[in-house]
């Protein structure tokens, strides 16, 4: 039944799955016959989606035989699910995840059912994470240039130069590979309609935040790490900061603010009223982050383009 939501969580020794809405938990031994098992189970309840965390190659086994069965099994990053756990309110920080977080975050966020990572898409966050790392290294040198003597600065100069062209052939490669891809396709014309959003924070949005549009404000908001906490001890009364989250998802919605609040008319318009107001302009940028993280988020969920989400 698409109402019935499985989590397994794998280590090398057991299979411990948990259903949901019934409650139901089991464990199963995590070899040939324990898998057979775990299939057998599953089979008649018929699930709308199946959860397992990704543990480096323990998983393997049951995936393949829960695909065999043509369950709908989907292999996600633990990381996702700790994130998810921790925005949700379901685990403090120091828990581990277990079959009943990963059942819930089936239910929530129903990922897209795919028995083993597509190659298209294990290229693409390849992609964005080596673009990642020019970007670093070339921010490196750049810095390095400035300080080095005479003697040395062509050598960097030449680095500079071979990162520059190497970040220029990434880009294109993200973009031939978002254009293979329908539902990417259809993801980045939603993101860059909006105006400050251009490719290169949508495809980071697209492959480092998958739940965009898929939870609420204030889990995305937590999820991403621009929703303020509070730093109270006893008596005491801190200062509301931003913590935790994503950053390098945080670091380019920081990138594209800056661009929205120049030429978004809706941030622009939020972050006047704000300065006026006397807010302090980090403090405002901060927030700003926030309301654009949250127009993305809806337009996301309702698949509207910024025109449309403002008709």
């Amino acid at each position: 039944m698409d109402d019935v939501f499985i989590g397994i969580d794998v280590s090398k020794e057991y299979c411990d799955v948990a259903v949901i809405p019934d409650g139901t938990r089991k464990r199963f031994t995590n070899d040939e016959e324990g898998q057979e098992a775990v299939a057998a189970f599953m089979l008649p309840l018929k699930p709308g989606r199946i959860v397992i965390e990704a543990t480096g190659g323990y998983e393997m086994g049951v995936v393949r035989v829960l695909a065999d069965n043509l369950l709908p099994i989907v292999a996600v990053n633990p990381r996702q699910v700790r994130d998810f756990a921790k925005a949700t309110g379901r685990l403090a920080k120091t828990d581990t995840i277990d079959a009943d977080v990963l059942a819930q975050f089936a239910k929530a966020i129903q990922p897209d059912i795919r028995p083993l990572p597509e190659k298209e898409a294990q290229v693409f966050r390849a992609l964005v994470a080596r673009r990642r790392q020019l970007v670093q290294m070339l921010t490196m040198e750049k810095s390095r240039l400035e300080k080095s003597p005479p003697a040395g600065s062509k050598d960097i100069r030449n680095h500079i130069y071979y990162l520059t062209e190497a970040l220029k052939k990434i880009d294109r490669d993200i973009s031939r590979t978002i254009r293979k891809s329908p539902l990417w396709k259809e993801k980045e014309t939603i993101l860059t309609s909006t105006p400050g959003i251009g490719p290169v924070i949508s495809c980071t949005l697209i492959a480092a935040l998958p739940e965009l549009g898929m939870l609420n404000r204030k889990e995305i908001a937590a999820l991403v790490g621009v929703a303020p906490f509070n730093r109270d001890s006893g008596k005491h009364r801190g200062k509301r900061t931003i913590w935790g989250g994503r950053s390098h998802v945080r670091a380019v919605l920081y990138m594209g603010t800056l661009s929205a609040i120049r030429f978004n008319p809706v941030i622009r318009a939020f972050y006047k009223r704000l300065v006026d107001a006397g807010k302090v302009k980090k403090l405002a940028v901060t927030a700003c982050m926030r309301k654009l993280l949250t127009i993305l988020n809806t337009m996301m969920k309702n698949k509207a383009t910024w025109a449309e989400a403002r008709s």
